[in-house]
């Protein structure tokens, strides 16, 4: 009777569930059908009628990527050309130059030589604006440049560049190119190793294991890994890396998604190189991503200790999915968690403010987990440090003149002073005084939150046609501004000369100058080696 009874209820109730489901499907993949429908009328009836000649892939690029910028930043298409430059930022292997290439303002610049490569060899330097590539004017063309720089090995490419005023020609040979994701480890004094990790390409794991067991070899008895500045990667090599520290079927990370097929617990898989061996990890607010899952994991596992400045914040998982003719989406199918449960996912993209951002998530809402040991910790706003060194958090007036490239632009002045300079470059009062007349000279308005505020007040005041009204008020709080700014920056001189000399240093010593550099002259490391020293400082942050 019971056994009837049941079948009674089970069976009407799964049937009931699959019609939800398949009427729920069906709602769904009408709503799809019908816009794809519309969008495929509107682009076909438009490049058919437009009165002047249309590019149909630019005009579908483009709509695309538009699209998808509205749900977050990281979810975005990739055409045939795009999947190139994706896999190479996975594998950190190419066929070109051996240089950071940019374009911006219209202008194709050498951001940064690696040494040995192509460009290296050619003699090309960081501030170069390539202006011809073969018998392509970059002027006239739009596309992403870099990619005029891939091609067959030992292909010969003439290049016309302009270097400070004068325009030059030089012929470069296209080699294979290899971005270490491990560019330097050293043994450091009172036998710390130094293992700097600058990305998570599929070798970023052997790299490091590489570096760590050598280290061990040359006496390294404490380690210190580098993460500050790693915008992440692929999140299996994350995995692999703290593996090297933790033991085998140890949980790393969980992703979550509203598809269940994505939802995945990541254990260790494999044997681990070093369970005891005293661990810092560094970190800043340009660690993301992959680096957060590592500098995450060893907190909550209480497998070191964690130091430097908050992290990014991005605890969304991408997938590239493949498409048709070559092409892909990348798209954010999932959240992750460390293994005390937390996300540390800073923005909530699914919230915005009036002026379109991604709000970022308060600090009141912020849910306490525990480690493994029970030390406290939170979630909604990146990895925080369990020793913060207030040395490496960088003001506002910093970081606008980085992102304006102001420091890169006159370091580039700076090195054409005394191109073949020896030893550690300095910079000094005068070179920061000429910095700020720099500026002023180029007239280099540095968009703080409140230089943003006062342009949006002056642009309002223009559309409501009350400028000229509040002309006399804005041009004396535009004069408090520039006062504020002069103080702002004389406030964080020492910032900006720093960055400014470690600019220099790549320039004369490349990338490994600047980590040998920071190895003897940087605050982080330095507290870093002095808590690594004091055994009982360690194991006492590890228990808080």
């Amino acid at each position: 009777m019971n056994r009837f009874f049941s079948k009674k209820i089970i069976i009407p109730v799964i049937a009931l569930t699959f019609l939800f489901i398949g009427v729920s499907f069906k709602n769904d993949f009408f709503e799809i059908a019908k816009q794809i429908e519309i969008f495929t009328g509107v682009f076909k009836t438009v490049n058919q009628n437009y009165v002047d000649e249309t590019n149909p892939g630019e005009m579908m690029d483009n709509a695309i990527k538009s699209m998808l910028k509205e749900l977050d930043p990281y979810t975005t298409f990739f055409n045939e050309q795009d999947v190139l430059k994706f896999k190479i930022n996975n594998t950190g292997e190419y066929t070109g130059i051996g240089a950071m290439v940019q374009r911006k303002d219209g202008k194709v610049i050498l951001k940064e030589i690696y040494k040995g490569f192509p460009a290296d060899k050619a003699g090309f330097k960081a501030g170069d604006e390539i202006t011809q590539i073969g018998d392509i004017n970059l002027k006239e063309y739009t596309e992403d440049a870099s990619q005029l720089f891939r091609g067959a090995k030992n292909t010969n490419i003439i290049i016309k560049f302009i270097r400070q005023g004068k325009v030059q020609t030089a012929t470069i040979i296209l080699d294979e190119v290899e971005i270490k994701a491990v560019p330097y480890y050293s043994l450091l004094k009172d036998n710390v190793g130094y293992i700097v990790l600058t990305k998570f390409t599929e070798k970023a794991s052997a790299e490091t294991k590489t570096a760590l067991l050598d280290l061990k070899k040359q006496g390294a008895t404490k380690i210190i890994l580098d993460l500050r500045g790693n915008p992440g990667g692929l999140l299996h090599e994350a995995v692999n890396i703290c593996n090297l520290f933790v033991p085998k079927d140890e949980l790393i990370v969980t992703t979550k998604s509203k598809n269940p097929k994505h939802n995945h617990i990541y254990k260790t898989k494999n044997e681990p190189v070093d369970l005891e061996i005293p661990l810092v990890v560094l970190v800043d607010g340009k660690s993301a991503s992959a680096s957060e899952i590592v500098s995450g994991a060893i907190q909550d596992l209480d497998r070191g200790v964690v130091m430097g400045s908050r992290s990014f914040g991005k605890g969304l998982v991408q997938r590239p999915l493949n498409l048709s003719y070559g092409t892909q989406v990348k798209v954010t199918i999932s959240r992750y968690y460390t293994p005390s449960g937390r996300c540390i996912q800073a923005l909530d993209y699914a919230k915005k403010d009036e002026n379109g951002k991604a709000i970022k998530k308060a600090q009141s809402e912020f849910n306490a987990f525990k480690t493994k040991i029970g030390r406290t910790v939170y979630d909604g706003g990146g990895v925080l440090p369990d020793v913060e060194i207030q040395e490496s958090k960088t003001a506002n007036i910093t970081d606008a003149v980085v992102q304006k490239d102001i420091v890169f632009n006159f370091a580039t002045q700076l090195y054409y002073k005394n191109p073949n300079a020896a030893g550690i470059p300095a910079v000094s009062d005068a070179d920061f005084a000429n910095f700020k007349s720099y500026l002023k000279q180029e007239k280099i308005s540095l968009d703080t939150e409140t230089n943003k505020a006062l342009k949006n007040v002056l642009e309002s005041a223009k559309k409501e046609h009350i400028d000229t009204q509040i002309a006399t008020e804005y041009k004396q709080l535009e004069k408090a501004l520039d006062r504020n700014q002069e103080i702002e920056l004389e406030a964080n001189k020492n910032q900006i000369k720093k960055l400014l000399q470690e600019e220099l240093i790549i320039r004369y010593q490349y990338r490994e100058g600047l980590y040998d550099f920071y190895t003897k002259n940087n605050i982080e490391i330095e507290k870093a080696i002095a808590l690594l020293n004091n055994f009982t400082e360690y194991k006492t942050v590890l228990k808080k």
